[in-house]
């Protein structure tokens, strides 16, 4: 048995991950501000501990816990899109707390292993990011050994690694998540491409030319089991299918399932000025990443095809999920 600490666990990732491993068999322990309302969210028999990762010497309960723990899962920070059912702009308050949530939980969380006797430090920190770390790269074909972009999002990305990064100093294994466009009912991507399409009203985003780069919840879950149990994964992972397909795909193929059309494409100028800068690193930027590290480590995805993982969020909608 394999005992696992969490942070995040009570997110739209959290969650499922949390299921994964306690259906394996594994000890979980969730840290959560409130551990009331977190332990109804994630239904799992796991272990819940209060913790604020704001404070700027972690102690409490939660810290003795990474004295009996074998790894960490840090999935913890507030929603890229805003905690509306739409994305929200990225105003300045904002853009602040995108960042303190990642950085502030993260720092925590490697201080207060540093804090525990080296001879019971947890073997990894799984740590999450985001394959928004590579800017808008148009058609270049990105792998883990890529360069960073500069705008917000990447900029944010490359401090949220480094931070994570620390606990390497400490002998700790750290793997950094850059996920991508996560799909699964309860999804932000997923529900309005379903919604949209349901009301007739979908059509590619901008030129719909732009690669995404999608991966279905259940892959990212088993990505991060991949990652907590081979010694091989270190470093950068990125958590995308092997298929990235662009941006227009996702409206037809969806189109073609339900049976709706699909309708005339939402110009950039006008996401642009809905949404700010937020348009561009969500919607209208092209990321081609390719999931070097899974696939060269034995990783075997459940979906590769983008018509398959539609197939599946359709057939089996999650009713009620908060992120």
């Amino acid at each position: 048995m394999v005992r696992i600490l969490v942070a995040g666990g009570t997110g739209f990732l959290g969650r499922k991950l949390c299921t994964a491993l306690v259906d394996r068999g594994d000890a979980v322990s969730v840290l959560s501000r409130r551990p009331n309302q977190a332990r109804q969210r994630i239904g799992s028999p796991v272990r819940m501990l209060q913790w604020d990762p704001s404070q700027p010497t972690p102690a409490g309960e939660w810290v003795e816990e990474f004295g009996s723990v074998d790894a960490v899962v840090n999935l913890a920070g507030e929603n890229i899109g805003g905690r509306g059912p739409i994305p929200t702009r990225w105003s300045g308050a904002l853009k602040a707390e995108l960042r303190a949530s990642r950085l502030q939980a993260t720092r925590a969380l490697v201080n207060a292993i540093a804090q525990t006797d080296s001879a019971r430090w947890p073997r990894v920190l799984v740590n999450a990011s985001a394959a928004g770390y590579y800017g808008d790269r148009g058609e270049e074909v990105l792998t883990e050994q890529s360069t960073a972009g500069d705008d917000f999002l990447a900029k944010l990305c490359v401090e949220w690694e480094a931070a994570a990064c620390a606990a390497e100093a400490l002998g700790v294994r750290v793997v950094r998540l850059r996920t991508g466009v996560v799909l699964d009912g309860g999804s932000l991507a997923s529900d309005l491409l379903v919604l949209t399409s349901r009301l007739g009203v979908a059509g590619p985003l901008g030129s719909g030319r732009q690669w995404w780069s999608w991966i279905h919840r259940e892959d990212v879950a088993g990505l991060i089991l991949h990652a907590l149990d081979r010694e091989a994964v270190s470093g950068p992972l990125n958590l995308v299918a092997p298929a990235p397909r662009r941006m227009r795909d996702f409206a037809v193929v969806l189109g073609r399932l339900l049976h709706r059309p699909v309708w005339l494409p939402a110009p950039a100028f006008a996401l642009r000025v809905a949404l700010g800068e937020l348009a561009d690193a969500l919607l209208l930027g092209s990321q081609r990443v390719s999931p070097v590290l899974a696939l060269n480590t034995g990783y075997t995805f459940q979906f590769t095809s983008l018509e398959d993982a539609f197939s599946d969020i359709l057939r089996h909608p999650v009713s009620g999920a908060v992120r």
